[in-house]
């Protein structure tokens, strides 16, 4: 049973530590999550567009970090980054 309370006090905490995230960034979790998920896909498109430039440095040689920096850009935007 001290395993099981333990378990539930951590998810407790998780639950607590990530409602409080989602308050300070004024999104609702769904809100958050697709900001989240946003970013994700965009860093994921400028990760494989450098690696195609790394093996073929004719392709996308500004690619990553125009991706990159619309990224930043939007970021300021939303005061996630000073």
């Amino acid at each position: 049973m001290k395993v099981i309370n333990k378990s539930k006090e951590q998810i407790n905490g998780i639950i607590n530590k990530s409602k409080e995230h989602c308050k300070n960034a004024n999104e609702s979790y769904f809100e958050h999550m697709g900001v989240a998920l946003n970013i994700s896909f965009s860093l994921f498109k400028a990760s494989a567009m450098a690696t195609i430039h790394a093996l073929i440095p004719a392709y996308f040689q500004t690619g990553a970090s125009k991706k990159i920096k619309e990224l930043y850009e939007y970021l300021k935007t939303k005061k996630r980054v000073n």
